[in-house]
């Protein structure tokens, strides 16, 4: 992946005044939903926001291409040229999200077709098929024409591809989709016979004769082949990733200056894009993310997607595209944010590593799907506790200017591997209770609750630096993975692997000889069969390591050691008898490993084990609730955010110089109740 920034373009003399910063701050901007009139007071009230980048043309091709040999771009034209006149920066989109209704009612052959064979026509967004040749014509050429009009307009700052990609349309199973995955199949195999070995084909007369024999996993009789459904979501994450390299070749070819984006969407159960593939493909990491409202503990799930995106960057500064100022509009209940959470999320983000703030939208739609999302100029007008909030918010962003391009600071990590997440939730598995990032976020949940600062990197990621690496079931493992994990704790590292890990290859191929595969010498266990626990039932566990009446839930196994040291054991349930974790000795470090779903305090517990072990201290003395993160520029100084989820004060035991409110603190702060304090201090002060 490059690592290029936004291209501030050159300020202009006459423009409005407006506070600056190397922080983005901005959002989507719909000036099509709205006359001429309120563009020009979009524009002043962006000034006096802060805001200095706006995306814009997002879905806009109905009105950009009104026909197949009609443009129109008077409109956006205008648009543009207010903005530069103001001092906004654009973030302009290729406009291809979503296709006019002329196109697909002139090629309905577009459309996408979900798994039971029924069309999804227009009507919605995302109305295509990754696998249209007749779409990818049709949106190229909206793509050239957008980079020669405006490849060299002063207010272009980087280049939007589409728009979540694959947010809708990711899984298609129309034949034109078929072609395309025989194709890809053919690529990835070259004979029919590597591909029914890869398959397992011998299994229920599957066995292939010819290319034209293969079909997506639509919807059979039975259970589909797992082999097709994870090469099927392989190649569905591939397609996606082609639509964005073809656009981008467009852009870099016309524009080579100009760096180019697009927005993932890593949050939730957003699970078909492999963005660790599409990394590569662009020059800054950009991210949606929306909390969930009735999750309770939503503040942590934010800073697991946004560490997960600032490992996906390769730890450089990445971008929050989207976020929302208050409810959303797709929620089964969709509550507004608490006084100051949009403070808390917004400076969160930015805690994990991004350099850019920006919400989905400006101006709340007064029509549309979408009408009822907030926005930063909300349906109430300027009149209202939200505007001042994101006027407020603007002043705090370009208080903390300085911190931009500086790097987050972590000792401990947990691997995240899409691959695997696709593989373990394939049916006719163990137990089909099994979801895999609720699982990797518990993990994530206790080192948060630690304070001690946690990387979420992807699976093949470097791990030198850190003390501890947690391995929650990463199902998929190779001899390669195995090598890396094995050095690491050789060298001193403290490893954590758990149940449902190393136990296929990439072919979904088990590894024989007993369970978890490829990690058996490693841990120095073996496992012969596994021992699920049903829904609701809990196995009590034996160990000092767990604290009180330790439990654990979901799974169990009878762990035989050969080398390892029981730490943990079953006392009841399946397993009852039998180790539940275990250590193994490895050179200068060691290799955990645990057999079931902890109760959260026994994890917790555990956690503080290993930290201690892995000689791994909290990064501040704070109460719990309070959010510690900690980013380090070039030069050594170093940037403690402590942002309090609670609803009381509390005092944090740190020294330095609040960017914030420019107030000096020694020895304590006090952080208010749902507020955040960001300390600038040097590393000696540590």
């Amino acid at each position: 992946m490059a690592s290029r920034w936004i291209r501030w373009p050159e300020p202009l003399a006459d423009a409005a005044p407006t506070p600056r910063g190397p922080l983005a701050y901005g959002g989507d901007y719909n000036p099509e939903q709205w006359p001429r009139e309120v563009w020009l007071e979009d524009a002043r009230l962006m000034a006096e926001a802060g805001v200095n980048l706006v995306s814009i043309a997002i879905f806009s091709w109905a009105r950009l291409q009104p026909a197949p040999d009609r443009w129109d771009f008077a409109w956006l034209d205008d648009v543009m040229e207010i903005l530069h006149s103001h001092g906004i920066a654009v973030d302009l989109a290729t406009a291809t999200a979503s296709p006019p209704p002329w196109l697909t009612t002139a090629h309905p052959e577009i459309l996408p077709v979900d798994a039971s064979g029924h069309t999804l026509f227009h009507g919605s967004r995302q109305s295509w098929s990754p696998s249209s040749p007749v779409y990818r014509e049709h949106s190229l050429a909206l793509v050239e024409q957008m980079a020669l009009r405006y490849g060299n307009h002063p207010a272009l700052a980087m280049w939007h591809v589409s728009n979540e990609l694959g947010c809708h349309n990711a899984l298609d199973y129309s034949d034109v989709a078929a072609v395309a995955f025989r194709g890809w199949l053919e690529t990835r195999y070259a004979t029919l016979d590597e591909l029914n070995r890869a398959w397992g084909t011998d299994f229920w007369s599957q066995r292939y004769t010819g290319w034209d024999q293969i079909l997506p996993p639509r919807r059979s009789t039975a259970f589909v082949n797992p082999t097709q459904q994870l090469d099927f979501a392989r190649f569905s994450s591939h397609q996606l990733r082609e639509q964005l390299r073809a656009e981008r070749e467009i852009l870099t070819r016309i524009t080579p200056d100009v760096p180019v984006t697009t927005n993932f969407m890593v949050m939730g159960d957003t699970k078909n894009m492999d963005y660790t593939s599409w990394a590569p493909d662009v020059d800054l990491v950009s991210n949606d993310h929306y909390v969930t409202a009735a999750d309770p503990l939503s503040e942590i799930e934010l800073a697991f997607s946004a560490d997960l995106v600032h490992g996906i960057a390769g730890g450089e500064p990445w971008m929050l595209m989207e976020h929302s100022t208050s409810a959303v509009n797709w929620q089964h209940v969709n509550l507004a944010k608490r006084p100051g959470q949009m403070r808390r999320n917004s400076l969160s983000h930015v805690a994990h590593g991004a350099d850019a703030v920006c919400f989905f939208q400006w101006r709340q739609s007064r029509a549309g799907a979408e009408k009822f999302h907030s926005a930063m100029v909300p349906h109430a007008g300027t009149d209202s506790a939200l505007w001042r909030s994101v006027v407020s918010l603007g002043a705090d962003l370009v208080a903390l200017g300085e911190i931009a391009g500086s790097s987050v600071v972590s000792q401990t990590a947990v691997l995240f591997d899409w691959e695997s997440w696709w593989a373990s939730e394939i049916d006719s598995h163990p137990s089909n209770e099994f979801r895999y990032r609720s699982k990797v976020l518990s993990w994530y949940r206790s080192l948060w609750q630690a304070q001690v600062g946690t990387a979420v990197l992807p699976a093949h990621a470097d791990l030198t630096g850190y003390r501890l690496v947690v391995v929650p079931h990463l199902y998929l493992a190779d001899a390669a993975l195995v090598a890396r994990l094995t050095a690491f704790a050789s060298a001193g590292g403290t490893v954590v692997i758990t149940y449902f890990s190393g136990i296929a290859d990439g072919d979904d191929h088990i590894h024989l000889g007993g369970y978890p595969g490829a990690f058996r010498d490693l841990l120095g266990i073996r496992v012969e069969e596994f021992a699920p626990v049903l829904p609701g039932d809990v196995v009590s566990l034996e160990s000092p390591l767990l604290g009180a009446e330790p439990t654990g839930s979901g799974w169990s196994e009878p762990v035989g050691l050969t080398d390892a040291v029981a730490q943990a054991t079953f006392s009841t349930g399946p397993s009852a008898g039998w180790p539940a974790i275990t250590r193994a000795a490895r050179g200068d470090g060691a290799a955990w490993y645990v057999a079931t779903d902890l109760s959260d305090d026994a994890r917790a517990a555990f956690v503080a084990a290993l930290l201690a072990e892995a000689d791994v201290a909290p990064l501040a003395v704070a109460p719990a609730g309070v959010e510690l993160v900690v980013r380090r520029s070039t030069e050594g100084a170093e940037f403690l955010f402590a942002v309090n989820h609670t609803d009381s004060s509390a005092v944090v035991e740190a020294s330095g110089t609040d960017l914030l409110t420019g107030a000096v603190h020694d020895g304590t702060v006090t952080v208010e109740a749902a507020g955040v304090v960001v300390l600038r201090r040097t590393t000696a002060a540590r």
